[in-house]
Protein backbone atom coordinates (compact mmCIF):
# COMPACT_ATOMS: atom_id res chain seq x y z
CA UNK A 1 0.00 0.00 0.00
CA UNK A 2 2.95 2.21 0.75
CA UNK A 3 4.36 2.07 -2.88
CA UNK A 4 0.97 3.34 -4.10
CA UNK A 5 1.24 6.54 -1.82
CA UNK A 6 3.29 8.73 -4.23
CA UNK A 7 0.60 8.25 -6.78
CA UNK A 8 -2.79 9.16 -4.81
CA UNK A 9 -0.71 12.21 -3.56
CA UNK A 10 0.08 13.40 -6.98
CA UNK A 11 -3.49 12.82 -7.91
CA UNK A 12 -4.64 14.49 -5.12
CA UNK A 13 -2.79 17.30 -5.70
CA UNK A 14 -3.16 17.94 -9.79
CA UNK A 15 -6.95 17.99 -8.58
CA UNK A 16 -6.32 20.38 -6.07
CA UNK A 17 -4.47 22.36 -9.06
CA UNK A 18 -7.29 22.07 -11.40
CA UNK A 19 -8.69 25.62 -11.21
CA UNK A 20 -11.97 24.28 -13.20
CA UNK A 21 -12.38 21.64 -9.90
CA UNK A 22 -11.26 24.29 -7.17
CA UNK A 23 -14.16 26.98 -8.28
CA UNK A 24 -17.15 24.40 -7.60
CA UNK A 25 -15.25 23.83 -4.08
CA UNK A 26 -17.43 27.39 -2.44
CA UNK A 27 -20.56 26.52 -3.93
CA UNK A 28 -20.40 23.06 -2.83
CA UNK A 29 -19.70 23.77 0.70
CA UNK A 30 -22.52 26.12 0.64
CA UNK A 31 -25.22 23.22 -0.36
CA UNK A 32 -23.47 20.75 2.84
CA UNK A 33 -23.97 24.12 5.14
CA UNK A 34 -27.94 24.44 4.12
CA UNK A 35 -28.02 20.60 4.27
CA UNK A 36 -26.76 20.65 7.49
CA UNK A 37 -29.33 22.51 8.82
CA UNK A 38 -31.52 18.95 8.92
CA UNK A 39 -28.94 17.85 10.63
CA UNK A 40 -28.93 20.52 13.50
CA UNK A 41 -32.19 19.93 13.98
CA UNK A 42 -32.32 16.53 14.51
CA UNK A 43 -29.98 16.49 16.79
CA UNK A 44 -31.51 19.96 19.02
CA UNK A 45 -34.61 17.38 18.86
CA UNK A 46 -32.90 14.76 20.54
CA UNK A 47 -31.07 17.03 22.78
CA UNK A 48 -27.63 16.40 21.33
CA UNK A 49 -26.04 19.31 22.26
CA UNK A 50 -22.60 18.88 21.83
CA UNK A 51 -22.68 16.78 19.00
CA UNK A 52 -24.76 19.96 17.52
CA UNK A 53 -22.50 22.48 18.52
CA UNK A 54 -19.78 20.70 16.72
CA UNK A 55 -21.82 20.56 13.79
CA UNK A 56 -22.93 24.24 14.09
CA UNK A 57 -18.80 25.01 14.70
CA UNK A 58 -17.96 23.52 10.97
CA UNK A 59 -20.49 24.71 9.77
CA UNK A 60 -19.20 28.21 10.78
CA UNK A 61 -15.88 26.99 9.32
CA UNK A 62 -16.53 26.26 5.77
CA UNK A 63 -18.72 29.35 5.84
CA UNK A 64 -15.23 31.32 5.95
CA UNK A 65 -13.61 28.11 3.77
CA UNK A 66 -16.02 28.93 0.89
CA UNK A 67 -15.62 32.18 1.13
CA UNK A 68 -11.44 32.06 1.41
CA UNK A 69 -11.42 29.83 -1.50
CA UNK A 70 -14.05 32.17 -3.74
CA UNK A 71 -11.59 35.13 -3.10
CA UNK A 72 -8.13 33.30 -3.38
CA UNK A 73 -8.94 31.84 -6.77
CA UNK A 74 -11.54 34.28 -7.85
CA UNK A 75 -14.12 32.12 -8.29
CA UNK A 76 -17.09 34.19 -7.11
CA UNK A 77 -20.05 33.29 -9.22
CA UNK A 78 -24.08 35.52 -8.77
CA UNK A 79 -25.42 31.46 -7.47
CA UNK A 80 -22.82 31.82 -4.86
CA UNK A 81 -23.25 35.27 -3.67
CA UNK A 82 -26.83 34.32 -3.32
CA UNK A 83 -27.15 30.95 -1.78
CA UNK A 84 -24.25 31.97 0.91
CA UNK A 85 -26.28 34.33 2.99
CA UNK A 86 -29.10 32.02 2.37
CA UNK A 87 -27.39 28.86 3.55
CA UNK A 88 -25.80 30.98 6.35
CA UNK A 89 -30.14 32.46 7.24
CA UNK A 90 -31.42 28.89 7.53
CA UNK A 91 -29.06 27.49 9.74
CA UNK A 92 -29.64 30.14 11.72
CA UNK A 93 -33.07 30.00 11.83
CA UNK A 94 -33.05 26.61 11.95
CA UNK A 95 -31.52 26.57 15.10
CA UNK A 96 -33.08 29.61 16.78
CA UNK A 97 -36.60 28.24 16.36
CA UNK A 98 -35.44 25.19 17.96
CA UNK A 99 -33.44 26.53 21.11
CA UNK A 100 -37.12 28.68 20.98
CA UNK A 101 -38.78 25.49 20.91
CA UNK A 102 -37.26 23.99 23.51
CA UNK A 103 -38.07 27.19 25.63
CA UNK A 104 -33.75 28.06 25.58
CA UNK A 105 -34.49 31.57 24.05
CA UNK A 106 -37.32 33.77 23.98
CA UNK A 107 -40.59 33.56 21.58
CA UNK A 108 -40.00 37.28 21.35
CA UNK A 109 -36.36 37.04 20.05
CA UNK A 110 -37.75 34.64 17.38
CA UNK A 111 -40.47 36.41 16.19
CA UNK A 112 -38.10 40.06 15.99
CA UNK A 113 -35.40 38.29 14.25
CA UNK A 114 -38.33 36.50 11.73
CA UNK A 115 -39.81 39.92 11.62
CA UNK A 116 -36.47 42.16 10.42
CA UNK A 117 -35.21 38.98 7.91
CA UNK A 118 -39.21 39.05 6.49
CA UNK A 119 -38.61 42.67 6.22
CA UNK A 120 -35.43 43.00 4.37
CA UNK A 121 -36.82 40.75 1.90
CA UNK A 122 -39.79 42.53 1.11
CA UNK A 123 -37.78 45.48 0.91
CA UNK A 124 -35.71 43.87 -1.71
CA UNK A 125 -38.55 42.83 -3.47
CA UNK A 126 -39.67 46.01 -3.76
CA UNK A 127 -36.36 47.32 -5.15
CA UNK A 128 -36.13 44.62 -7.84
CA UNK A 129 -39.61 45.88 -8.45
CA UNK A 130 -38.95 49.19 -9.21
CA UNK A 131 -34.89 49.38 -10.03
CA UNK A 132 -34.97 46.06 -11.96
CA UNK A 133 -31.72 44.06 -10.61
CA UNK A 134 -29.90 45.08 -7.74
CA UNK A 135 -27.24 43.54 -5.73
CA UNK A 136 -27.56 43.28 -2.24
CA UNK A 137 -24.58 44.62 0.40
CA UNK A 138 -25.00 44.08 4.08
CA UNK A 139 -24.73 46.74 6.09
CA UNK A 140 -21.67 46.55 9.01
CA UNK A 141 -24.46 46.97 11.63
CA UNK A 142 -26.40 43.65 10.26
CA UNK A 143 -23.24 42.08 9.80
CA UNK A 144 -22.52 42.64 13.65
CA UNK A 145 -26.05 41.04 13.96
CA UNK A 146 -25.17 37.90 12.35
CA UNK A 147 -22.02 37.71 14.35
CA UNK A 148 -24.32 38.15 17.67
CA UNK A 149 -26.81 35.55 16.83
CA UNK A 150 -24.20 33.30 16.14
CA UNK A 151 -22.11 33.64 19.30
CA UNK A 152 -25.76 33.45 20.79
CA UNK A 153 -26.44 30.06 19.27
CA UNK A 154 -22.67 28.35 20.16
CA UNK A 155 -23.39 30.08 23.80
CA UNK A 156 -26.44 28.11 24.25
CA UNK A 157 -25.58 24.94 22.63
CA UNK A 158 -22.44 25.17 25.33
CA UNK A 159 -24.36 25.72 28.32
CA UNK A 160 -26.59 23.13 27.58
CA UNK A 161 -23.31 20.55 26.41
CA UNK A 162 -22.58 21.71 30.30
CA UNK A 163 -19.03 22.37 29.12
CA UNK A 164 -18.92 25.88 30.89
CA UNK A 165 -21.40 27.81 32.89
CA UNK A 166 -22.20 30.86 30.10
CA UNK A 167 -25.53 32.07 31.88
CA UNK A 168 -24.96 35.19 32.12
CA UNK A 169 -23.20 35.97 28.76
CA UNK A 170 -25.94 34.40 27.45
CA UNK A 171 -28.09 36.50 28.98
CA UNK A 172 -26.49 39.57 27.83
CA UNK A 173 -25.99 38.04 24.47
CA UNK A 174 -29.96 37.79 23.97
CA UNK A 175 -30.35 41.49 24.83
CA UNK A 176 -27.34 42.70 22.28
CA UNK A 177 -29.15 40.29 19.34
CA UNK A 178 -32.76 41.88 19.92
CA UNK A 179 -30.77 45.39 20.30
CA UNK A 180 -29.12 44.89 17.16
CA UNK A 181 -31.82 43.05 15.11
CA UNK A 182 -34.33 45.99 15.62
CA UNK A 183 -31.76 48.75 15.25
CA UNK A 184 -30.44 47.16 11.82
CA UNK A 185 -34.21 46.23 10.54
CA UNK A 186 -35.11 50.08 11.18
CA UNK A 187 -31.81 51.19 9.46
CA UNK A 188 -32.73 49.45 6.06
CA UNK A 189 -35.44 50.54 6.01
CA UNK A 190 -34.84 53.91 6.74
CA UNK A 191 -32.29 54.35 4.09
CA UNK A 192 -34.35 52.31 1.33
CA UNK A 193 -37.12 55.19 1.90
CA UNK A 194 -34.97 58.21 1.36
CA UNK A 195 -33.16 56.13 -1.65
CA UNK A 196 -29.49 56.18 -0.13
CA UNK A 197 -29.23 52.11 -0.87
CA UNK A 198 -26.17 52.38 -1.54
CA UNK A 199 -25.17 52.91 2.19
CA UNK A 200 -26.88 49.75 3.26
CA UNK A 201 -27.67 47.12 1.43
CA UNK A 202 -28.44 47.55 -2.20
CA UNK A 203 -27.10 48.93 -5.77
CA UNK A 204 -28.50 49.14 -9.15
CA UNK A 205 -26.43 46.77 -11.55
CA UNK A 206 -24.69 47.98 -14.20
CA UNK A 207 -23.73 46.58 -17.36
CA UNK A 208 -20.66 47.67 -18.12
CA UNK A 209 -18.17 50.29 -17.32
Amino acid sequence: MVRYTPVVLISFLRICSDRRLISYIPNLLTFLRAAAAPALIVLLEDKAYALALLLFMLAGISDGLDGYIAKRYRCKTRLGAILDPVADKVLLISAFVMLTIQNLLPLWLLVTIVFRDGLIVCGYLVLVTLNGSVQMRPSLLSKFNTVLQITLVAGVLVQQARWVDVSTIVETLVVGVFATTAVSGVHYVWFWAFGKHSDVAAKPETSGG
